[in-house]
């Protein structure tokens, strides 16, 4: 199951308290103070791993509480600090304070790690507080207490390439042609419910990844059909591939119906690299083809490609476009 949003609580570690201790020893009957420091609180740390792509862990899973330090001890000795957490999330996860909604961090590479909670510091023991005028202190330091807070964890994937389309424009099919992703595919609407993620393997090996998110409809942006849920998965992506069916009657609206709804989502997503192509071309004679391979379609930044994913007609030549497309970004 695919899960891109959750809300987390969280609480840091508490810091032991210091030692109220005196020496006591052999012929030293009445020795100095000797409490040692508590331990420091275990700390909280978010880390991105690449292995990972849902948040399904954290819908059973919801609550964290790193271990506290303990006390100081006699002759000066400090308290264990308590063990850290780390919680591993998805690369592309942002992490959000619950409250505000503000972006605290965006873990968008790799092992990128960070200290969503510190620990409490330990207190300090008795021995830190003797002095000339109270040489035998009887009182230390308390322990601090942790961070503690509520976070969203909210996932956009990261991709090159978004594939953008009605549905049952072929975005499913194209993406388990090109890649080794294996999403469901039928021929009635919705049939892609959740995004699907595939690496396309390039030639010299190198390689790109595209996602592919449910289809959009038009009224997306006003909660129609699947509404907008899934297009954040391509807001990081560089370009934006819209599919249309080559056997529509009106290519060109289309296009701007496709457009309009991601304009309405979000302008920024708007302005990113839109090539457009033409899929299905098996079902059309090859003097139609011809002809639709001159049409531009307004607002497009690409000459029309098309293709079929059934018999892999044009596809090695999309690919190698969208692989130079992606070079000049």
């Amino acid at each position: 199951m695919f899960i891109d949003y959750t809300e987390v609580e969280i609480k840091a570690g508490r810091g032991g308290d210091g030692a109220v201790t005196f020496r006591r020893e052999k012929y030293v009957p009445k020795g100095g103070p000797s409490g040692g420091d508590g331990g420091r609180g275990g700390h909280i740390y978010i880390q991105a791993h690449h292995n990972l792509s849902t948040l399904l862990d954290f819908r059973y899973h919801k609550k964290y509480i790193a271990e506290n330090g303990d006390p100081g001890a006699s002759a000066r000795k400090h308290g264990k600090d308590g063990e850290d957490i780390i919680i591993k999330v998805p690369v592309g996860t942002i992490i959000k304070d619950a409250e505000s909604k503000n972006v605290l961090f965006d873990l968008d590479e790799n092992d990128k790690k960070v200290i969503i909670a510190k620990g409490g510091r330990g207190g300090k023991g008795n021995s830190n507080y003797a002095t000339s005028t109270n040489q035998a202190p009887r009182f230390a330091e308390q322990g601090r207490e942790g961070d503690e807070k509520k976070i969203i964890l909210e996932l956009k994937l990261i991709a090159d390439v978004g594939l953008v389309g009605f549905p049952n424009s072929g975005k499913s099919t194209l993406i388990s042609t090109i890649s080794s992703a294996r999403p469901k595919i039928a021929d009635y609407p919705f049939t892609t419910l959740e995004p699907n993620l595939g690496i396309v393997q390039y030639k010299d090996f190198q390689s790109f990844t595209v996602a592919d998110i449910p289809g959009i409809i038009e009224g997306a942006h006003q909660g129609k059909g699947l509404g907008i849920k899934f297009l954040k998965h391509i807001e990081r992506t560089k370009i934006l591939l819209f599919l249309i069916d080559i056997t529509s009657e009106n290519h060109q609206k289309d296009f701007t119906i496709l457009f309009n709804e991601l304009k309405s989502y979000s302008p920024e997503l708007a302005k990113k690299l839109k090539i457009v192509s033409f899929s299905k071309s098996d079902l059309l004679p090859e003097e139609e083809l011809l002809k639709l391979s001159k049409k531009k379609i307004r607002n497009a930044d690409s000459k029309t490609l098309i293709f079929s994913s059934a018999t892999k007609q044009g596809i090695a030549d999309l690919i190698d476009y969208l692989w130079k497309a992606l070079k000049k970004k």
